[in-house]
């Protein structure tokens, strides 16, 4: 598998500055305008990695780390981190062998700048009863400012006995949550980069409540068949650049659910899996809001979805002021979907008269090949048609050679360019009336 660099680099300039002013719907939930939101700088994310020139480096092995891959060094873990946090200088906390660890939380705040260098491996405990305080966590870094988490180290979830219990594998067993293997939750000025994350027992890399993320040169990896084993989730965080990332796993390479906004995805690989995908939103009639998203650069490749935007039918709020630019689809099934009907349950979701707004989505440079007959498909709700989706410069042909298709069903659309596949005739004279 190799890593998408630079997809389309001789495609720079931004259809926006040309024709933005005349497009509708497009203000955004704070009154500012689409274009604003995407010449904004990526520069509002803060550079954390910076330490002060007294640093000093704490080994987990000194605190009785055995790091042997077979003795639980938990505890270890737990002393050095207190160490870690409460000192005044800064920190370089390294784990350079094998650990076996039960779920652990290190919790801040601290009081300065830490860098933990993971070279070695951080392998879970497989005992589902290690996890009974909380069922759904197994590494969480909680309220830190200031964190760097590097090192080009490995991450194992060990989530084999996970899946095989899951109700997704076993239609018999009831369903159940699994541990995320890690997550950031509530930190600030966070940078994630060069490591390994594999078989995560559930998600693999959740960012909660976090703001100013960096989070790249990750490989992200899961069995296909591994139920639920979202690459990268992201939800309530605002500034996150996502970039250089290699994503392989049996769910959404990228998740981005409610509270997420100003995310930047750029240069990633993904696939198997369901793609990058915005939901779902507006499950059990929740208000939900996704807004600022650009994904520029990426390469999927055998994957369930391409591109896609999910909702609930009888949610409220919106997913607005979204960017899908420069990628390009290998053998994808559903490359461009907007699924305003998304049903995730065992029985059937019931027809529902409010829906989760989707406005102001732009599809600019997309190319390749699709799995399925229907390339472009929006599924749009009534009562809440898709408003100022734009098409620009897509080409999408059938993998088996055949005619691709699209299907825009209550959606209120511009193309710009070249567009193939485009809606019929029909749905463009639908559109027309609905746009009058």
């Amino acid at each position: 598998m190799i890593s998408c660099v630079a997809c389309y680099n001789t495609l720079q300039e931004d259809p926006l500055s040309l024709y933005v002013e005349d497009l509708p719907y497009i203000i955004d939930d704070n009154g500012g305008t689409f274009k604003d939101l995407i010449k904004q700088s990526t520069n509002d994310i803060v550079d954390s990695s910076g330490t002060s020139p007294s640093q000093k480096t704490i080994y987990v092995n000194d605190y009785g780390a055995k790091g042997d891959g077979r003795t639980d060094d938990t505890e270890a873990f737990k002393k050095a981190w207190q160490a870690t946090c409460s000192s005044e200088e800064a920190i370089v906390l390294l784990a350079q062998n094998n650990y076996l660890l039960k779920p652990i939380r290190f919790s801040g705040p601290c009081k300065s700048n830490i860098v933990f260098q993971i070279s070695g491996t951080l392998e879970a405990s497989d005992n589902p009863s290690d996890y009974s305080n909380d069922p759904t966590h197994w590494l969480i870094f909680d309220s830190i400012d200031k964190l760097t988490v590097q090192g080009g180290g490995t991450i194992n979830g060990n989530g084999n006995i996970w899946w095989q219990n899951s109700c997704k594998k076993n239609k018999k067993l009831p369903c159940k949550d699994a541990p995320t293997a890690l997550t950031f939750y509530k930190c600030k000025n966070l940078i994630v980069e060069e490591l390994s994350i594999k078989d995560g027992q559930q998600i693999q890399v959740s960012f909660q409540e976090s703001k100013n993320v960096k989070a790249s040169t990750l490989t992200v990896t899961a069995p296909e068949d591994s139920p639920n084993t979202d690459g990268i989730h992201v939800t309530n965080t605002q500034n996150i650049q996502i970039s250089s990332c290699l994503i392989a796993t049996g769910d959404d390479c990228i998740s981005i659910v409610s509270g997420s906004k100003n995310l930047q995805a750029t240069d990633i690989t993904c696939g198997p899996g369901h793609g990058i995908s915005i939901g779902s939103l507006g499950a059990g009639k929740s208000k939900e809001f996704v807004s600022g998203i650009v994904v520029n650069g990426a390469k999927l490749s055998g994957t369930t979805n391409g591109v896609r935007i999910k909702t609930w039918q009888g949610g409220s709020g919106s997913a607005s002021n979204i960017k899908f630019q420069n990628i390009e689809m290998d053998n994808v099934t559903n490359p461009i979907i907007i699924d305003q009907s998304y049903c995730d349950q065992k029985e059937p979701c019931k027809e529902q008269q409010s829906a989760v707004q989707v406005r102001n989505v732009l599809y600019q440079n997309i190319k390749g090949t699709s799995a399925s007959d229907m390339a472009i498909e929006f599924d749009c709700a009534e009562y809440y048609p898709c408003e100022g989706i734009v098409l620009q410069n897509i080409d999408l042909q059938s993998e088996d050679g055949e005619v691709a298709n699209a299907s825009c069903k209550n959606v209120k659309l511009s193309y710009r360019g070249n567009v193939n596949p485009s809606c019929p005739k029909k749905e463009r004279k639908e559109i027309a009336l609905d746009t009058a």
